[in-house]
C-alpha cells in the first residue's frame, strides 16, 4: 500500500477509535462508521438521484443550506406548544427561530400581518389539510374538493363506491366536483349546481394533478352563494405563487395551505395560512388544531428548514420547460390531458398507447427516468398498479 494510502486510514482508524473511547463516542461517529449499511444505501439512492432524470412533479431538490438545517441540533429539541407559550425549558431560541419562518412566510407570499396568520408547524401536507377541517368544520360536516381521478388530492375527500379512502371522508360528508369530460377542465357550472344542491361548509379549490390554472374568482363566487369557507391548497403550485408568476389565492380564499418540498424546494413540511378577518377566531382555531388537536411537539429542524428564498427566476424556467416538454411530446403523437399545460405538472393520457401509466413507469425506471403513474378522469376506482402483466412495457422497452 503507497504510503500516502496508509497514513490515511491510519488516521482514519485511530479517528474511529478515540471517539468510540469517549462517553458519546458512538454519537459523535459519521454514519459511515456508526452504521456502513444504511450509509451506503444512502450513498445509493443520492447516486440514482444524480444518475436519473427526475420528473416528479412533487419532489425537488433542496440546498445545502436546507440538509445543514435537518441535520443540525434542532432535531434533538422538543418543543410543544406556541411560540411564547411552550411546555418546556430552553425555548428562546426555538421561539426565535419558528417566529422567524412565520415572518418569512408571510414576506414569501407578500401578505398583511395584520389580516394573515401562518402556522408553520405541521409535519406535512397531509396533516396540515386535516388541521383544517378539524378548525372549519364539525363532525359530518359537508364539504367539495376535486374528485381524485380528476385531479384532486386523498386528503380532499377521496372514497370510492366500496369505501372511504380518507379520514377526510370518513369523519366529513364529501361530495367531489370534477372535470367537462370534453375539455378536461374544471366544470365550474356544474360544481356551482352541485354546491347549490349540497350546501357544503367548506370548498376546496387545489389539487395533486391538474394542469391548468384555477379561476379563484368564480370558486369565491361559488361558495359566497352558499355560504362556505374557501380553502385553497397550494401545494405544488407554492413556488409560483410566491414568485408573484402566478395568480395570488390569498386575494380570494379564506385559508391556504401548502407544502414546503415541491416548488418551494425546501424540507418536507406543511403551512396553513388562515384569514383572520374573514375566519372567526381564525389563528386560535387553526393554532389548536395543529397542536394539540393532532401534533405533539414540531420538527424544529425542519421549520428552519422552510426558512428558505424565493427563486423568480428559477420558478419561470421550471414552467418554460415544461411547456418545451409538453410541445416535444405532443409532437411525437402523445395525448396530454386537457391538450397541455399552465404549470409544472404534465398528465399523459396513455389509453391510445394501450398502455397505463404503472407499465409507461416501469419502463422509464429501466432507462433511469424517474416519473409516477396517476389516475386521470375517467379512470375506474382501483387502478391495478400494473405489476402483473408487464409483457408489453418489456415489447416497448426493447423496441425503444
Amino acid at each position: 500500500m503507497p504510503a500516502y494510502l496508509y497514513a490515511a486510514n491510519l488516521n482514519r482508524t485511530r479517528e474511529k477509535k478515540e471517539t468510540e473511547s469517549t462517553p458519546f463516542g458512538c454519537c459523535l461517529q459519521p454514519l459511515k462508521y456508526a452504521d456502513p449499511e444504511l450509509y451506503a444505501l444512502i450513498v445509493k439512492e443520492k447516486e440514482r438521484q444524480v444518475d436519473c432524470i427526475e420528473l416528479i412533479a412533487s419532489e425537488n431538490f433542496v440546498s445545502t443550506a436546507v440538509q445543514d438545517c435537518l441535520g443540525s441540533c434542532l432535531t434533538n429539541k422538543y418543543s410543544e406548544g406556541l411560540v411564547g407559550a411552550r411546555y418546556y425549558g430552553g425555548m428562546e431560541i426555538v421561539d426565535q427561530i419558528e417566529s422567524l419562518c412565520m415572518q418569512r412566510a408571510k414576506e414569501a407570499f407578500r401578505l398583511d400581518p395584520e389580516e394573515w396568520h401562518v402556522n408553520v408547524q405541521p409535519l406535512s401536507g397531509s396533516p396540515a389539510n386535516f388541521a383544517v377541517f378539524m378548525a372549519l368544520l364539525q363532525p359530518h360536516d359537508r364539504f367539495m374538493g376535486l374528485g381524485l381521478n380528476d385531479g384532486g388530492h386523498l386528503t380532499h375527500g377521496a372514497y370510492t363506491p366500496s369505501r372511504r379512502i380518507s379520514a377526510t371522508s370518513l369523519f366529513f360528508e364529501s361530495l367531489p366536483y370534477g372535470l367537462d369530460p370534453k375539455t378536461g377542465l374544471i366544470d365550474y357550472d356544474e360544481l356551482e349546481r352541485l354546491a347549490t344542491l349540497f350546501r357544503p361548509k367548506l370548498i376546496i379549490c387545489g389539487h395533486s394533478a391538474y394542469p391548468r390554472l384555477l379561476d379563484y374568482k368564480r370558486f369565491r363566487a361559488i361558495a359566497d352563494k352558499v355560504g362556505a369557507f374557501l380553502w385553497c391548497d397550494m401545494a405544488h403550485i407554492s413556488g409560483f405563487v410566491a414568485a408573484g408568476i402566478f395568480e395570488s389565492p390569498f386575494d380570494y380564499c379564506d385559508v391556504v395551505t401548502t407544502t414546503t418540498h415541491k416548488t418551494l424546494r425546501g424540507p418536507r413540511s406543511g403551512m396553513i395560512f388562515v384569514n383572520t378577518k374573514r375566519v372567526p377566531n381564525g389563528a386560535s382555531r387553526v393554532d389548536a388544531a395543529v397542536f394539540p388537536g393532532l401534533q405533539g411537539g414540531p420538527h424544529e429542524n425542519h421549520i428552519a428548514a422552510t426558512c428558505t428564498p424565493e427563486w423568480k427566476v428559477y420558478s419561470q424556467n421550471v414552467l418554460d420547460n415544461c411547456k418545451l416538454l409538453a410541445a416535444e411530446l405532443q409532437s411525437h403523437g402523445l395525448q396530454l390531458v386537457t391538450g397541455g399545460t399552465d404549470n409544472h405538472l404534465l398528465l399523459l393520457d396513455l389509453k391510445p398507447q394501450g398502455l397505463t401509466g404503472a407499465k409507461l413507469q416501469l419502463v422509464c425506471d429501466a432507462v433511469n427516468i424517474t416519473l409516477n403513474k396517476n389516475s386521470i378522469s375517467g379512470d375506474s376506482p382501483g387502478i391495478p398498479t400494473g405489476a402483473g402483466d408487464n409483457k408489453k412495457s418489456f415489447l416497448y422497452l426493447v423496441s425503444a
